[in-house]
């Protein structure tokens, strides 16, 4: 297929067709080919594969873990990738949360969080939609309410999300949760990391109609997460959302 790439690009195709014929496994291959589905196992194999090459958060920049590739590099990657039946990235950490910790995050958490997202330390999934709140986030009634004790600063999380992909597989999510329920609702909405892990936060599987669990309700109850669990402002939350949802839907 000619896509008038240029001498350059054309030999970065090569470079990706050679990786993926010496590092993509034929086992992995074969069960995206056929369409199976992969397990955890299956996902962390092809993550530390690409991680290991540098081509694992192939948009990030070079500063923070990227290989600095062109949209063009993207796409050549991806077209071979899907010939060759390589596995689709799990999007939630690398593809989501990543570019909004690096244009929003703290250095803090910018150096802690960044990194694991890379290694696979953590597994992310999302906590946007709500029962009432899927297409219309900005109904959004998960609340976390700020205080002070002994511990430090903090939030005490209580809500409900739905439809969350993969979150039997994740130890991290990332949440709209509401700070000011006397805003308007765009303007009371904070975007907070929680540990899933923590005390409170239940994870209930919504079978599928091929009866798997792809999908689940996570439930908070008095879930305690640090204040510096805060992505950047209170009560901007909106913002960052939005600014995550052009990742997401240009990255399907």
């Amino acid at each position: 297929m000619d896509l008038n790439f240029t001498p350059e690009e054309l030999a970065f195709r090569t470079e990706v067709q050679e990786f993926l014929r010496d590092k993509l496994p034929a086992a992995l291959a074969a069960k995206v080919k056929a369409g199976q589905r992969l397990s955890r196992d299956d996902q962390s194999e092809w993550h530390a594969i690409l991680n290991e090459r540098g081509w694992f958060a192939n948009h990030w920049p070079e500063e923070h873990g990227g290989p600095g590739w062109t949209p063009v590099q993207k796409f050549i990657f991806d077209h071979e990738c899907a010939l060759a039946g390589g596995p689709r990235i799990v999007p939630f950490g690398v593809n989501m949360l990543g570019p909004v910790l690096i244009k929003y995050g703290n250095e803090a958490q910018k150096n802690y969080w960044l990194p694991r997202i890379l290694s696979g330390e953590d597994w992310w999934c999302q906590g946007y939609s709500e029962p009432g709140a899927g297409s219309d986030l900005a109904s959004v009634k998960t609340t976390a309410e700020a205080g002070v004790d002994a511990q430090g600063a903090h939030y005490i999380v209580n809500g409900q999300k739905t439809w969350t992909t993969q979150g039997q597989h994740a130890n991290m999510i990332f949440c709209l949760v509401r700070t000011d329920k006397q805003a308007r609702p765009q303007s009371g909405i904070s975007f907070l990391l929680v540990d899933m892990n923590t005390p409170g936060v239940e994870i209930r599987p919504i079978r599928t109609l091929d009866g798997d669990r792809e999908v689940n309700e996570v439930f908070f109850t008095n879930v305690r997460v640090p204040a510096e669990n805060l992505v950047g402002e209170e009560n901007k939350g909106w913002t960052y959302a939005k600014y995550l949802l052009t990742y997401e839907r240009t990255g399907i």
